[in-house]
């Protein structure tokens, strides 16, 4: 039993294979305006297909009453590197408790934190949640999203550039461990790319998403600096004009100098809470990246 609350017909424990069902069955419940069964089969279906850091869940929790269950939280726990270390990230996704039972969601939500040396992201919260987030300890991170045009920018300077999509690798220096991201991301739907000069191949992952019900575009989902994304921008930009995706969408606080494009502060902010701030141009193993919310 991972938890017992207050009343001894309540519990929280990890969700496992043979839950599925009945998960997908609660998520439709609490999301049908928006989201299909179908659609948290394939996400239920993707979080089974992946690699997860021992000894953490691989789906989340779930809430039951009486062995029913009521309630559920999806995580996604992962590893990302940081200046060559390993650290576990915790994305917590989709949260849905039966309406009887939300004075329980509290204690199926706290799960998350029992595990200290992790950092807890929340990149997806909808607004009616952005006091509920802060009042449990997230910071805001990230306060807006930087709309560039890419394909508009300058050329590198003085740098000839090929871009190379994976999973094709560069002849050139790079990190294994971006290889691994990029294969991954790949197989989730993104569009993982090599931005590749006579020195080194540099990273980036975007994916793929639509403006205002109609106008392709991209968002970008791993860089390992927005200043690499900048650099680059121009080659960038022109492979996606050729899949008729002009805009990118980068999580920002400011203006980002050199691209052209605008800001707007306060949309779709990101929280985390934990030892380790992610950094902007990383959300790498997010439901972002893996479903597209």
């Amino acid at each position: 039993m991972d938890g017992t609350a207050s009343s001894p017909r309540i519990r929280a424990r990890q969700i496992t294979d043979a839950d599925t069902a009945a998960v997908s069955e609660l998520l439709e419940r609490g999301f049908s305006a928006r989201r299909s069964r179908e659609f948290w089969q394939y996400v239920l279906q993707r979080l089974a297909g992946r690699t997860v850091p021992a000894p953490y869940p691989r789906y989340g929790y779930l809430l039951e009453s009486d062995r029913r269950p009521v309630g559920v939280f999806l995580q996604i726990f992962s590893t990302v590197w940081s200046g060559g270390t390993p650290k576990t990230r915790c994305t917590v996704s989709s949260v849905y408790v039966d309406p009887t039972f939300r004075m329980y969601a509290p204690f199926l939500e706290l799960q998350t934190f029992k595990y200290k040396d992790v950092t807890v992201l929340d990149a997806t919260p909808g607004p009616s949640r952005y006091a509920v987030v802060e009042a449990r300890g997230y910071t805001r991170y990230s306060n807006g999203i930087f709309v560039a045009l890419p394909a508009l920018s300058r050329a590198p300077a003085a740098v000839p550039v090929r871009v190379l999509q994976a999973p094709a690798r560069p002849d050139v220096p790079f990190d294994e461990y971006d290889d691994g991201l990029l294969r991954d991301h790949a197989d989730f739907g993104c569009i993982s790319l090599w931005c590749v000069t006579p020195e080194k191949a540099y990273p980036f992952v975007l994916r793929p998403c639509v403006l205002k019900g109609a106008l392709p575009a991209a968002h970008l989902v791993f860089c390992r600096d927005i200043g690499d994304f900048v650099g680059f921008a121009r080659p960038i930009g022109r492979f996606l004009a050729r899949r008729l995706q002009f805009t990118v969408l980068i999580d920002a606080n400011a203006r980002i100098d050199g691209l052209p494009g605008k800001f707007f502060p306060g949309k779709r902010p990101r929280y985390f809470r934990g030892p380790h701030q992610p950094r902007l141009g990383d959300l790498a193993y997010t439901d972002i990246a893996l479903f597209g919310m």
